[in-house]
């Protein structure tokens, strides 16, 4: 029978979300106030520039529930969900959009799904509202091909509005526009992964974080999660599988160049011949910049796991009975990215 869960953390990041903030958490209260279980909403404030910070303060007096971790700059969705989950102390994680379009109603729904034995539950925005060309098309392409590369099908790997086991979670290193691997990242590790449909509302206030220069990125942080879920343990097969390609190419140029020295015609001396020059050099740099490329992924991750360095700075936590022995980084202790 599955595990129910004993406690939940509810993950909110925010960036300049004034106008939706107090109506959300509001929402979120009154729907955690139907459900028999204990809560905490975690607020991640990253590096909001307008008015942000003062309503969350001025709710935070009144609710109990309500943990404020309000980040230094903007270090971006991922950073804020990560803060989210070292701070969070349930035993499932929610995670949802600050900006009313996700609807918290829905949260009893991915906790049933849950139950039935499912590790991970994410949200699909079924009947989605945004703009076609801007959102919905070049969503569902980076849909698409992360369900193909990753072997994990999911109609909306972009919906925020996910449900998790801890245990799950706890041991992910998120990076980039990553966040929203965790499903195919989970499912590598024998998580079981599956999806439901929830509600989507259009954006009432406020103004959108996302454009078309996303999808650049998440397809860019693709490659990165292939690469590492399918390679990581075992770089030289893709290594070598280049350098054998090179190495063909290499003596496929070679007898060319050797037929054209003693069977031509006109026959060309090595010097000379162009062909030399331009294959070995177009050879050598396309390899180099691929494996600097991967193995600068590698060591930058080395660099910050070894040193259980995140990818965030906070500037200060506001509510909730906050560990005080926590090895995570604030500016007060001076660990800085």
């Amino acid at each position: 029978m599955a595990k129910k869960a004993g406690s939940i953390s509810i993950v909110v990041p925010l960036l300049n979300e004034c106008e939706n903030v107090s109506e959300l958490i509001d929402s979120i209260v009154g729907v955690m106030g139907e459900v028999s279980v204990k809560y905490e909403l975690i607020v991640v404030d990253d590096g909001s520039t307008d008015d942000t910070i003062e309503v969350l303060q001025r709710l935070g007096q009144t609710e109990p529930h309500l943990k404020i971790i309000q980040l230094r700059r903007n270090f971006g969705q991922t950073a804020a969900i990560t803060a989210g989950f070292d701070h969070a102390q349930g035993e499932v994680i929610i995670t949802l959009d600050g900006d009313l379009q996700n609807d918290p109603t829905d949260i009893p729904r991915l906790l049933a799904k849950l139950e039935e034995g499912y590790d991970v539950v994410s949200g699909w925005r079924r009947s989605r509202k945004d703009p076609l060309i801007t959102r919905k098309i070049p969503s569902q392409a980076a849909n698409f091909i992360i369900g193909k590369l990753t072997g994990v099908r999911l109609h909306d790997y972009g919906c925020t509005f996910k449900a998790y086991r801890r245990e799950v979670v706890e041991h992910i290193n998120l990076y980039g526009e990553m966040h929203r691997f965790i499903p195919a990242i989970a499912s590598w590790s024998g998580a079981l992964v599956t999806e439901i449909e929830v509600n989507h509302h259009p954006r009432r206030r406020g103004t959108s974080k996302y454009g078309l220069n996303r999808t650049v990125k998440v397809l860019l942080d693709l490659v990165t999660v292939k690469f590492l879920g399918s390679f990581s343990t075992k770089p030289l097969y893709i290594f070598g599988s280049m350098g054998l390609v090179a190495l063909m190419l290499s003596i496929l140029s070679s007898m060319v160049m050797l037929y054209q020295k003693f069977f031509s015609s006109s026959p060309l001396s090595m010097n000379r011949n162009p062909l030399l020059t331009m294959t070995a050099m177009l050879l050598m740099m396309s390899v180099q910049f691929l494996l600097m490329g991967l193995l600068a992924e590698m060591m930058c991750r080395t660099y910050h796991e070894s040193q259980n360095k995140p990818t965030y700075v906070i500037r200060r936590i506001i509510g909730s009975n906050e560990n005080k022995s926590s090895s995570c980084p604030s500016e007060e202790n001076g660990n800085h990215v």
